[in-house]
């Protein structure tokens, strides 16, 4: 049963205390119960607060251990406030605003936070998409001049795959991709794609081994056509338009290249549960992810130069 806070007082009854949310991540992380992470034992002896010795070979563990909130000094409850707060957020959220709704002292903390929740948000594993499935690329990034079409030197170039749902929009995929050939595009389509899957495009000859690789091709040639692209193929148009929106009203177009593909993933994280019924429940998937997502040390997201305050730059 999903176990998850319907409203913002039972949020905050549920998780007023620090045992409270080490028992919540303990019940995430092992459904079936206790599991050792060095030899999947069964059982343990609890050693001081927070330490789990595995009774089978010694082996010491913490609920934290292995996730991404290893090695954390700050109480679980913030990252639980953070977490319900960021989900709460209809449209996403900024390292500025988090900051300032916890009281966080330093704008580092807050970004460094989100961007490991952006890494929880994609479930290892996740089912690919299925059906009849539109795919074509877009940019990100500002006006640049003597290149044409699918060319760009400056632009981050996305792939986007979207599902269709009658006249609707069901779940997406999203990628950065180096450019627009096939080496680039079939990698992305198999990991977005379940075989035997339509995939519809435009004639781009990046697209011609799709039908080779376990899928049926369906090609809708744009050049020429009284309909603009956006009505041939409106759900990919859809969103792309929505992502460049998102970025720049919500992060003021502050995203990096480097840290784009993050960026996405929160995109689809909210896109592909924008019909439940309750934020509670996207907090409730983003903790069940945390618990199973690596340990990402702040060194290893940035390659910021000494005394830079915002990791993030313009696209």
């Amino acid at each position: 049963m999903e176990e998850y806070p319907r409203s913002l007082s039972q949020f905050e009854a549920w998780f007023d205390t620090e045992q409270a949310c080490r028992e919540y991540l303990f019940r995430l992380r092992w459904p079936d119960g206790f599991r050792c992470p060095r030899c999947e034992g069964h059982h343990f002896w609890p050693v001081r607060s927070v330490l789990m010795q595995c009774q089978a070979c010694g082996h010491q563990t913490s609920v934290t251990a292995g996730t991404i909130f290893q090695d954390t000094r700050k109480p679980l409850a913030d990252w639980f406030r953070a977490m319900y707060w960021l989900a709460s957020q209809k449209n996403g959220a900024s390292a500025l605003g988090l900051q300032r709704v916890l009281g966080l002292g330093s704008y580092k903390t807050a970004w460094t936070w989100l961007h490991k929740f952006r890494r929880a948000m994609v479930r290892p594993g996740r089912d690919r998409l299925t059906g009849r499935v539109e795919v074509d690329e877009t940019y990100l990034g500002g006006l640049e001049g003597g290149v044409r079409g699918r060319q760009t030197e400056r632009k981050s170039l996305i792939a986007i795959a979207a599902q269709e749902d009658g006249p609707g929009i069901g779940r997406i995929r999203m990628k950065r991709i180096p450019d627009a050939s096939a080496d680039s595009l079939m990698p992305f389509v198999q990991e977005a794609i379940e075989p035997g899957s339509i995939v519809h495009t435009d004639g781009w000859l990046g697209y011609l081994p799709v039908e080779g690789k376990g899928y049926l091709h369906q090609v809708t040639i744009v050049q020429g056509k009284e309909e603009s692209a956006s009505q041939l193929m409106p759900r990919v148009h859809r969103v792309a338009s929505l992502v460049k929106r998102w970025i720049l009203g919500t992060h003021q177009g502050a995203v990096s290249h480097e840290h784009l593909e993050y960026y996405l993933d929160e995109f689809t994280f909210r896109f592909n549960r924008r019909r439940s019924g309750n934020r509670g429940k996207l907090f409730y998937r983003l903790v069940q992810q945390a618990v199973i997502v690596d340990p990402v040390p702040y060194k290893s997201m940035v390659k910021c130069a000494a005394g830079d305050t915002d990791p993030d730059h313009n696209l």
